[in-house]
């Protein structure tokens, strides 16, 4: 898979009515009562960041148009897999692993959680392995915010932990997880949850 290259989108408040199924007055009040950030163009048009628009539907709890999802998650690279694990060894053993299993992926690794946010951020990866206890950061809020900030753009992400909490899948799927795996890991189960994402990206291609 070709790697995609980050665009910057912007709407006008009658493409934000018609996205959000609403009137072009209503857009346009939401702009004017600095709901919705946006800027004026020389002409006096109003103008709307991809990501502003984002930002304000999940801050109200709003549905994401389906046209608007799909924007977002085009902008990701979907060529590349993010391993965030603190543990240098285990990090190490699912790159090997994933290299291994022949998937065409650049593979790019965090060892704590203010790295990762920073090459999550940059790299924009379209898979990530998330260790969700990282030292003194809580993986299932940074799932959460994976999945809901649109600066990430919502990627796959297969969380995994040591903990021995009966509950923490329950919590990881809660917290947006599209998968969830217990440390001691099963590295075929992972590659089976890795292969299913990419081939459900390559079959929304087609």
């Amino acid at each position: 898979m070709a790697k995609r290259q980050q665009k910057i989108r912007i709407f006008s408040a009658l493409e934000v009515a018609n996205l959000c199924g609403v009137v072009n007055q209503t857009a346009i009040n939401w702009i004017r009562n600095s709901y919705l950030k946006a800027f004026i163009t020389p002409g006096g048009q109003y103008r709307v960041y991809q990501e502003d628009l984002l930002d304000f539907l999940n801050e109200r709890g709003m549905r994401i148009p389906p046209e608007l999802e799909n924007i977002s998650k085009q902008d990701l690279d979907w060529s590349t897999v993010a391993i965030i694990d603190d543990d240098h060894d285990i990090n190490s053993i699912i790159k090997t692993i994933i290299e291994k299993a022949g998937f065409k992926l650049n593979i790019i690794q965090a060892y704590d959680g203010f790295s990762a946010g920073a090459l999550i951020t940059e790299k924009r990866p379209g898979f990530i392995i998330l260790d969700i206890d990282l030292p003194g950061i809580d993986g299932n809020k940074i799932c959460r915010k994976l999945k809901i900030d649109s600066t990430f753009g919502k990627p796959f992400v297969i969380t995994i932990t040591g903990l021995d909490n009966t509950d923490m899948g329950d919590r990881a799927i809660k917290s947006g997880a599209d998968a969830f795996l217990q440390k001691p890991l099963d590295f075929d189960k992972l590659t089976e949850i890795l292969g299913n994402f990419v081939d459900a990206v390559q079959i929304g291609e087609t």
